[in-house]
């Protein structure tokens, strides 16, 4: 449900920019997003990470460890993204080269980037920290209620201050930062709790974070993944003869794709405390059936999901622009792009599963190889022909990395089973 919050936010925030500024402005929008991804990328690395410990800390009755654990997830991420904020102030000019933004777009890709830079210490709620106790409806309202101040500053500083992107930017930072003041009252002060950080567990634990970043650092190859290919994807665009209009219509897609596939991160953000508490307590059997059933859960969503898509196309597409330049490149990828999402939840889920289990070494495999094996050559190879090869590139990305993630899992299971000794013969 949490995550669902957050897709209609996206789609929301994308209309405000797309009516109020215009088209460019979504463009330049998109160009900014790898901003958001690669702080994403790490907060979903401490956050991954220390989940998998708290809940496993929990299960085994070690609250001690669970705060410690907590406590350097926070001390990790407030490190990583002061950094990123003074790297990318300084170094903004090469960072929108690199992102892709060109004359047309540069202006507004630079407001929206320095604002996003500046709100990077207050960008998450650590959300997946609270799953990892159980707090599952604190867990949504550190969704809910950031997205409902985001959805109502984006019309105050687009529409009534005139604020362009720059205000749809302070919007994104505005909501983040309630998550964070939501975020910091739960661990540091809220009493009624099974464990409570203090300023000790801040204090960095070598062990603590070597397992934190040693089973989180899939999630940040994820995410850094998914930042890179999508650099890339915006760079194949802008170089084509349809430019700017193709951007523009990538970016209506990326949108409607980024709310569309949101159950299906909630399913792997589901799984991961059931597993960890399960795999902690030592019953296996319920691990394998609650990943067998969300396996299944992903896949059936993606399929209707995909569909639906499919189907509404053009009312979708209608919704953000009425360019008649880009709303034909925009319907033919969302179309194509679309049945990309059938397989779009297996391989974070995968991934998500063997981090809850404390086995980093697979979940590097499906995060890392996905993107250097198999999206990002896809994309490659499609650059040197059309925009709609492009679309296709990133559907048969989705698919075949989601096959090698079911491949990754059978051949785990088999290993094991193979690892188990021999029952005794019977008397």
């Amino acid at each position: 449900m949490s995550v669902g919050v957050y897709g209609i936010y996206a789609l929301t925030n994308a209309w405000f920019v797309a009516r109020g500024v215009g088209t460019d402005a979504m463009a330049a929008v998109n160009l900014a997003a790898p901003v958001l991804l690669i702080l994403g990328a790490v907060s979903t690395t401490v956050g991954a990470g220390g989940a998998s410990l708290v809940s496993r800390r929990l299960g085994a009755g070690d609250t001690a460890g669970a705060a410690r654990a907590a406590g350097n997830a926070f001390a990790v991420f407030w490190t990583a993204a002061a950094t990123v904020t003074v790297a990318g102030l300084l170094a903004l000019e090469p960072l929108l080269t690199v992102l892709g933004a060109q004359d047309a777009t540069r202006g507004a890709t630079r407001d929206y980037t320095v604002v996003l830079l500046c709100g990077a210490l207050v960008s998450t709620g650590f959300s997946s920290l609270v799953r990892a106790e159980g707090r599952l409806r604190y867990a949504t309202m550190l969704w809910l209620i950031p997205v409902l101040v985001q959805i109502t500053l984006d019309p105050l500083l687009i529409f009534g201050l005139d604020m362009g992107v720059r205000g749809a930017a302070l919007g994104t930072v505005g909501g983040q930062a309630v998550s964070a003041a939501m975020s910091l009252w739960f661990f540091f002060a809220q009493r009624e709790r099974s464990y409570r950080i203090t300023t000790g567990d801040l204090r960095p634990h070598g062990p603590t974070l070597r397992a934190l970043i040693g089973i989180g650092a899939p999630s940040f190859l994820a995410g850094f993944g998914a930042t890179l290919l999508a650099v890339l994807v915006n760079n194949v665009l802008a170089a084509t003869a349809a430019g700017a209009t193709a951007l523009a219509a990538y970016a209506v897609c990326a949108r409607v794709q980024t709310f569309v596939t949101m159950p299906q991160l909630g399913i792997s953000q589901g799984l991961q405390p059931v597993v960890g508490y399960n795999a902690g307590r030592g019953l296996t059997d319920r691990v394998d059936r609650a990943r067998t059933l969300a396996l299944r859960a992903t896949i059936a969503y993606g399929a209707l999901a995909a569909s639906a898509v499919t189907l509404l196309a053009g009312p979708l597409v209608a919704v953000f622009t009425d360019d008649i330049a880009v709303t034909p490149i925009a319907e033919n990828a969302l179309r194509i792009i679309a049945l990309g999402t059938v397989a779009a939840g297996v391989t974070p889920l995968t991934s998500a599963y063997f981090q809850s289990l404390g086995r980093a070494t697979p979940s590097y495999l499906l995060s890392a190889g996905s993107l250097v094996l198999i999206k990002a050559p896809l994309v490659l190879a499609a650059s040197g022909t059309t925009v709609t090869g492009t679309w296709i590139s990133i559907a048969v990305g989705e698919g075949a990395s989601a096959l090698a993630a079911l491949a990754l899992v059978r051949h785990t299971r088999q290993r094991s089973r193979a690892s188990l000794p021999p029952c005794p013969p019977r008397p």
